[in-house]
């Protein structure tokens, strides 16, 4: 469960979003939705500790996220941000198996689960003839999935991606939003997703949170759309 308590949001001199109030349950999967620079991915980024909230309290599971070491809060929270990451040499196996990082032992070795868990996480993206390729080398596209699947393979209950889909082709646009309603209805993960492909992924989101420049709405896909989001 995510419950966001008067969260502001927003920079040092710049309030983006104020009195975020919402109680998202597991197994919910939701957009966010609206025009740039209203807060979708300050909103993300918030959530996961990238940039602390202004104000307000965020509850991951029934406790406050400032009591979560950095272990802890990457045990329950996997993100795909759009800034743009060096493979430093690594292949994308070892991109993805980063994902597995904070469940490594003392040694900080893979188990065979570890290993099991990455290539199941790469083969549901479909990226497996991937592997041994080095991350700098990919496309942009191909990175992108990576990202993803290392996501998926740090097996979190609370998933956040800001435009995953920027650089997919729209066959892999909707496989992915198919991959991640099923994660959320079979695996109870909560998952938000910013993403601009709002007539694709509207018809798989359970609800809809919506910015805009006076606040947020919060509710179902078709009725924001109808009142909101196309007018």
């Amino acid at each position: 469960m995510l419950e966001l308590k008067d969260i502001n949001i927003g920079y040092k001199n710049k309030l983006v979003q104020k009195g975020i109030n919402l109680n998202i349950v597991s197994g919910q999967f939701i957009a966010l939705a609206g025009n740039n620079g209203c807060g979708k991915s300050t909103f993300l980024k918030t959530i996961c500790g990238v940039i602390p909230p202004l104000s307000g309290n965020i509850i991951i599971n029934n406790k406050n996220y400032s009591e979560f070491t950095a272990s802890e809060l990457a045990s329950q929270v996997s993100v795909v941000l759009t800034d743009k990451i060096s493979g430093f040499n690594l292949t994308a196996f070892d991109v993805v198996a980063s994902g597995r990082i904070p469940y490594l032992n003392s040694f900080g070795f893979l188990t065979e689960e570890d290993k099991l868990i990455i290539e199941t996480g790469m083969s549901a993206i479909g990226i497996s003839e991937l592997s041994e390729r080095l991350f700098d080398e990919l496309s942009d596209g191909q990175k992108q999935k990576v990202l993803i699947a290392k996501a998926i393979a740090q097996q979190t209950p609370i998933i956040l991606m800001d435009e995953p889909t920027a650089f997919l082709d729209y066959k892999s646009r909707v496989a992915l939003f198919a991959l991640l309603k099923q994660l959320a209805k079979e695996k109870g993960k909560t998952i938000l997703i910013s993403s601009h492909d709002i007539d694709i992924l509207f018809k798989h989101v359970d609800k809809v949170i919506y910015f805009n420049e006076s606040g947020y709405q919060f509710g179902e896909p078709e009725k924001l759309y109808d009142e909101v989001i196309s007018k």
